[in-house]
């Protein structure tokens, strides 16, 4: 009962830090302490290590998105003869 308390101790104190730990973002830094600590976790835990992996796959995701929109001609088409026949239908 004691181990498995520690380890969902653990497990809640890792999860507030995976994010921040992938991000490397230096507004808001893990101590080295942290560091190590999230790594020595991440070694022996399925569950987060697994949760970890999902923010890396995701994170490599939404890198490959551009998010560069690309012209679909034909709605631009679409859209041009609907703004045409509505100035037509003014223009009556």
């Amino acid at each position: 009962m004691k181990q498995s308390l520690r380890q969902m101790i653990t497990c809640h104190w890792s999860a507030r830090r995976i994010q921040r730990y992938l991000d490397a973002d230096p507004s808001a830094p893990l101590a080295p302490g942290e560091v190590a600590r999230l790594e020595a976790h991440l070694a022996i835990c399925d569950t987060c290590a697994k949760v970890a992996e999902e923010h890396r796959i995701l994170h490599k995701a939404l890198s490959r998105w551009s998010g560069a929109v690309v012209d679909d001609d034909a709605a631009v088409q679409r859209l041009q003869s609907f703004v045409d026949s509505l100035v037509e239908d003014e223009q009556r």
